[in-house]
């Protein structure tokens, strides 16, 4: 049994190893740039095949680091949907978008590739489903989205689907570029992860309240003046 015990502990801790590395590799490569020969190399193991014996695909590795990550999000996540319930502010609500982030980024040391490993799959379209699959699968964070749409105005289908993106690019590409001038020791706009949240917080409120110009019909014409 504890021969059993020791084998389970040293695989956990080789998984965690890849991980960590594949993260950050990933993080400053680019998730097609970097094999899992490489992986294997940088995280110390002699055998080049480490990282398919523990996750199998590539894909099933990126998933891994996913899920790792937003377990601990989702915690906190929860807890501030069950502070904001209740509320018609907007801002209460995209908070709970952006502040779970930032807060395991701001607790996870420093440095951080998460944000920056987060950037690098969402701009690649065979992967950008995963990161979907396991974030939108979340109830908490359907949830906020649903109570975020009962606190804006009446906006067209259209614009709500536009300005959706809008504020997914923000907090995926902000909280990445933040993460990125912490490595590299360079001047960040905000002191704290928390002031930077509130920042973008500011930001996506203004985003979702600014008006939205009427669609032109294809018929209407401009008649110049005689």
């Amino acid at each position: 049994m504890a021969v059993r015990t020791i084998r389970s502990e040293r695989a956990n801790a080789t998984r965690r190893r890849i991980l960590d590395t594949a993260e950050r590799l990933f993080a400053e490569h680019g998730v097609t740039a970097v094999s899992n020969r490489q992986i294997s190399e940088a995280a110390g193991q002699g055998n080049n095949t480490a990282v398919g014996y523990h996750f199998g695909t590539k894909v099933d590795l990126v998933r891994a680091i996913v899920r790792r990550h937003n377990e601990q999000i989702e915690r906190r996540r929860l807890d501030m949907v069950e502070r904001a319930a209740g509320s018609s502010d907007p801002r209460d609500w995209v908070a709970c978008l952006v502040h779970p982030l930032a807060e395991h980024l701001a607790e996870s040391g420093s440095p951080t590739w998460f944000a920056r490993f987060g950037a690098q799959v969402m701009t690649d379209p065979s992967l950008r489903p995963i990161m979907y699959e396991e974030t939108l699968g979340s109830p908490s964070l359907l949830h906020i989205l649903e109570q975020l749409h009962h606190c804006l105005p009446e906006l067209p289908v259209e614009v709500r689907l536009e300005r959706g993106d809008m504020t997914r690019q923000l907090i995926v590409h902000m909280l990445a570029e933040r993460e990125r001038a912490l490595a590299e020791l360079t001047t960040t706009p905000r002191a704290s992860w928390c002031d930077a949240a509130t920042g973008l917080v500011d930001a996506i409120v203004g985003l979702w309240s600014a008006p939205a110009t009427p669609r032109r019909r294809p018929d209407d014409t401009d008649t110049p003046e005689v």
